[in-house]
């Protein structure tokens, strides 16, 4: 009687895992409703507000070729930075395209996608307020502050590198430079080229005083784990980007030019 009871429980057992592995996948999902649900942060040029309050950028782009691809509409749905996780992981949206550091501790929560783009962090600094600092070791100072943008992998790299210099912490990128624009901390650590183009926007004020980004990392789409048929399709649809140009083209035009500078505030 044991071994029969044993026999059944195990034949439950599978037949459950079965019936969870069975489970749809977001891209069905996607498929019938007719709309791909984004999550995403603004980050420059990743993603921000035009004149008219229109979303533009990189990831704006990414994820707009994306649903013309599948043959649906976007909505993005706007998310700070420090929650975007979990609203993931409760279905507030399908996938995160917002510019996502691929890294061990976020991967233990969802599952990354191939990269589709490669990043690294720079720093601006307030030109009087760090006058003559030309390393990370100049920063690397109790007296000196960062301001840095919270949860994000700027975060992680700034306190790495930077380990005995002072932290403010913001919710998005804006308040960070405004603070280094009023002189009340000594630089801004964030993704490339944002600095750079903080640095050129306003070159009385502001400078980049490292002559490269000091890390690189891999750039994903995040889903909800569990779900193979999702990173399949996006692995897929990546490498046929990568390969008709279309993120290379996209790239270029976001991170190496400024040409669309006169369309956002």
């Amino acid at each position: 009687m044991k071994r029969w009871l044993a026999g059944v429980t195990m034949v439950l057992v599978l037949a459950c895992g079965g019936h969870l592995w069975a489970q749809e996948s977001v891209i069905e999902t996607i498929q019938k409703k007719g709309v791909i649900r984004v999550g995403m942060s603004t980050f420059v040029p990743w993603a921000m507000r035009d004149k008219t309050g229109e979303l533009i950028g990189f990831e704006i782009d990414v994820a707009e070729k994306l649903a013309d691809d599948m043959g649906v509409k976007v909505e993005f749905v706007p998310t700070n930075w420090s929650g975007i996780i979990p609203a993931l992981l409760t279905g507030k949206f399908d996938v995160i395209i917002g510019g996502m550091g691929i890294t061990p501790v976020r991967n233990l929560k969802v599952n990354f996608s191939e990269p589709y783009d490669f990043t690294g962090m720079s720093l601006v600094s307030h030109r009087k307020k760090a006058d003559g600092f030309a390393s990370l070791a100049d920063f690397n100072k109790k007296e000196v502050t960062i301001a840095v943008r919270i949860g994000t992998t700027a975060e992680m790299a700034a306190k790495k590198y930077l380990p005995n210099a002072t932290f403010k912490l913001f919710e998005n990128e804006s308040q960070a430079l405004q603070e280094l624009h009023l002189g009340r901390v000594h630089g801004v650590v964030a993704s490339a080229p944002l600095p750079r183009f903080q640095a050129l926007k306003y070159p009385n004020k502001l400078t980049v005083p490292l002559k490269e980004d000091f890390t690189r990392e891999p750039i994903g789409l995040a889903v909800r784990k569990g779900d193979h048929d999702a990173l399949n399709f996006f692995n897929n649809w990546i490498r046929a980007k990568q390969s008709d140009g279309f993120l290379a083209e996209t790239k270029h035009y976001w991170f190496e030019t400024r040409d669309w500078a006169e369309r956002v505030k």
